[in-house]
């Protein structure tokens, strides 16, 4: 995805996306292989930076029309603000969610862990809690060899289905499950039973941890309390706290009143040690941070009325001050409280959106709040200030190191409405445009809300800097369905520098490694404004954010590379001299302009289409061969050779493909002169790609022999040239 036409087959996206009992997980398991479908993987949590003080942790839990709702025929919801976040639960009322391994890659590329979920809700769900418990019921005649005595449990604990989610988790790539128990546990009194669910709950943290790794989390919802019975606290007790303790991470409700975060943080801090440390028999090591106050967005019951008012829950919580973690419910009702009003538009929800995550993009612009109501009569009043966005309380995190996960966005939001190939473009606009967060990526975390701007190598100067502001651009991109304009609009000035003034525009932070050599790469093209003529000097820069700026060497910077469509690329090479703690720095644009008067005003614009960050390729050795890799049809088995010479098998001589580009037409006529079919990525699969025969193209789909073309576009933002790729030829 995206792909071309309309009404496509189930078959293009997962296989098996959720399942509604433990028997068809069951079934699933007995005709499925373990073999992990390709998603980008979870490397390591991002680096906060060195200085920053502890903060509580965000997890967004994605309740969105009962879920996947994500179709490649028109836009809708995509979440943006990963370097927020750190856990996102994609959630729906299915027995087992599996997350859309669209969602997983993106969260994964930017740093964030991706959770499922695992729910149990309304008296039909009761038979499906105790097999969870007793595991898969053997055909033959079985049963205790004794009956069981008083001091024994009649509710025994499986590991079945604790192994059964790991193996899920780990074939589909994501990093465990949110656990929401909403109906009673009645067996054996229900205490018998709530005790069996904490222990099982221990069971698949440890299966989890070893088969994803450490990073896995199982985060309880509270609900369920020790006896069995659902009754919602609001806050951490020790009437949830033996559901806690083998868990995570706890996500309470959301309808407490002010004083309920910090009696829950008071109640985690009176805890005996031995149960929340490393060496604890109960479960992993435990944090405040480990506590998430629930927020419902919608604001059914949530203190401050939800939506624009969510910063007033936020303000008791004190993530930054007192260190607990916040759990953002339903924060899709941007979307889904507009989506019927009149001229509502994908633009319209974006502006909503980014306003309640990182502001308005007016600096000072007020934002109406919904009034605050008392939930009960004779409440004291709990006066808040004005709005403050969700940003303001957490902190900002670059993705991983490219060292360990490169680095590519072409500022996607996860939506388009027209495909780019190479700056040209190969599917047509349509109206109702399309959705694919697999293609997402980071949108330059110094853009938003508005751009950092600042002046370049003019020290002293009290001229402000011109006025800036960053757009989504869906008619002009060098890959895929958008660019990114950044426009600029500068005061005429009589100073005696005025003739040529140069801006430093950072555009996207990453932490590094020290002593590591990078490349880094952009595609840019300029536009002229409507103003006087401005010449225009344009180069990529990084820049060190702590520390002593000289340290960061910069080296191998490439003459402009003109590209078609008016795109120019330039790549640089950067190497942080000396060992630094979690090192940061910024990439972006020195932009320098000049005009023969320069007291007039001026505006101008600059489109970014791509920026890769990547270990640089080692110096080349001449005894071994330079490799040109290709894409090969894997219509056969190939033997391996025991090898006459050495070659090149780096990551830089055999780039890895994060999706490929799918073209059909006559097999006489050539790739350039087939038609765009799609992209792989919509069912996470590495190297399969659905056709619907159906829609084709008119002067396709009526031919008897059909040539696909595979285009592959590498993790580093690459477009794979034709001689490089592949065809394979289909008969009808």
């Amino acid at each position: 995805m995206p792909l071309s036409g309309k009404g496509h087959s189930l078959l293009a996206r997962d296989q098996s996306p959720f399942f509604d009992s433990l028997a068809d997980l069951d079934t699933w398991s007995d005709n499925t292989s373990l073999i992990p479908h390709r998603v980008v993987p979870y490397y390591h949590p991002r680096r906060s930076p060195s200085t920053a003080k502890p903060r509580g942790r965000l997890l967004v839990c994605h309740d969105f029309k009962g879920g996947y709702y994500e179709t490649p025929d028109e836009t809708t919801y995509t979440f943006n603000f990963w370097r927020l976040c750190d856990s996102f639960i994609y959630f729906s009322h299915h027995r087992v969610t599996i997350p859309p391994s669209g969602w997983t890659s993106s969260a994964h590329r930017q740093g964030s862990k991706m959770l499922g979920t695992l729910i149990f809700e309304h008296v039909e769900s009761e038979p499906d809690c105790l097999r969870l418990l007793f595991g898969r019921l053997p055909a033959s005649r079985t049963g205790p060899a004794v009956p069981a005595t008083v001091a024994g449990s009649a509710v025994p604990v499986s590991p079945h289905y604790a192994r059964l989610l790991a193996d899920l988790a780990r074939q589909r790539g994501f990093d465990g499950y949110l656990l929401n128990f909403e109906w009673h546990l009645r067996a054996e009194g229900g205490i018998g039973q709530a005790r069996a669910v904490s222990a099982w709950i221990s069971l698949l943290e440890a299966e989890l941890k070893a088969k994803i790794g450490p990073h896995a989390e199982v985060i309880w919802y509270d609900s369920v309390v020790f006896n069995g019975q659902v009754r919602w606290q609001d806050r951490l007790n020790s009437y949830n706290l033996p559901f806690f303790l083998p868990s995570t991470g706890f996500f309470t409700n959301y309808t407490w009143p002010p004083t309920f975060p910090s009696l829950s943080a008071q109640y985690f801090l009176s805890l005996d040690s031995a149960l929340v440390s490393a060496q604890s028999r109960h479960g992993s090591a435990k944090s405040l941070q480990d506590v998430y106050v629930g927020i419902d967005v919608w604001g059914r019951g949530s203190h401050g009325g939800g939506g624009f008012g969510s910063y007033r829950a936020l303000e008791h919580i004190e993530p930054v001050s007192l260190g607990l973690s916040v759990a953002l419910f339903g924060q899709g009702w941007t979307w889904e409280s507009n989506q019927d009003k009149p001229g509502f538009s994908w633009e319209s929800w974006w502006e909503t959106e980014r306003r309640l995550w990182i502001g308005s993009a007016v600096s000072g612009e007020k934002v109406d709040v919904p009034p605050m109501q008392k939930r009960h009569e004779g409440d004291s009043d709990c006066p808040h200030g004005p709005f403050r966005p969700l940003a303001d309380f957490f902190s900002i995190r670059p993705p991983p190191d490219p060292a360990l996960l490169p680095f590519s966005t072409t500022f996607s939001p996860g939506i388009g409405f027209s495909w780019f190939v190479n700056g040209k473009k190969v599917m047509p606009r349509s109206q109702k445009g399309w959705t694919d967060v697999d293609k997402q990526g980071a949108l330059g975390d110094r853009l938003w809300p508005r751009p950092a701007l600042r002046w370049e190598d003019r020290e002293g100067t009290t001229e402000p800097v011109p006025d800036v502001s960053s757009v989504l651009h869906f008619d002009d991109a060098w890959l895929g369905g958008n660019s990114l304009r950044v426009a600029f609009g500068a005061a005429g000035s009589d100073a005696e520098d005025a003739f040529f003034r140069c801006l430093w525009l950072p555009i996207q932070s990453l932490t590094i490694t020290s002593l590591t050599r990078y490349t880094a790469h952009i595609v840019f093209k300029t536009e002229p404004g409507t103003g006087p003529s401005v010449d225009l000097d344009v180069g990529l820069s990084a820049k060190l954010q702590r520390g002593n700026v000289s340290d960061l060497d910069i080296s191998a910077v490439s003459a402009a590379e003109d590209l078609p469509g008016g795109w120019t690329r330039q790549v640089l090479d950067f190497t942080l001299s000396v060992p630094q703690k979690d090192p940061l720095i910024a990439l972006g644009l020195a932009i320098g302009f000049a005009t023969e008067d320069p007291t007039q005003a001026l505006n101008f614009s600059v489109l970014l289409g791509q920026l890769a960050v990547y270990p640089a390729a080692s110096a080349p050795d001449p005894k071994l061969s330079v490799a040109s890799p290709r894409l090969l049809w894997a219509d056969f088995k190939r033997e391996d050779p025991t090898p006459l010479w050495r070659v090149d098998g780096s990551d830089h001589a055999f780039p890895a493909c994060a999706y490929f580009n799918i073209y059909a037409g006559v097999a006489l006529a050539g790739p350039e002169q087939a038609a765009f079919v799609g992209t792989t990525g919509l069912d996470g699969r590495a190297n399969r790609f659905h056709i619907d025969w159906a829609l084709l193209p008119d002067a396709v789909k009526t031919l008897k022999e059909v040539r696909f073309y595979v285009q592959g576009v590498t993790y580093r933002g690459e477009v794979m040239k034709w001689e490089q790729c592949v065809f394979v030829d289909v008969t009808a």
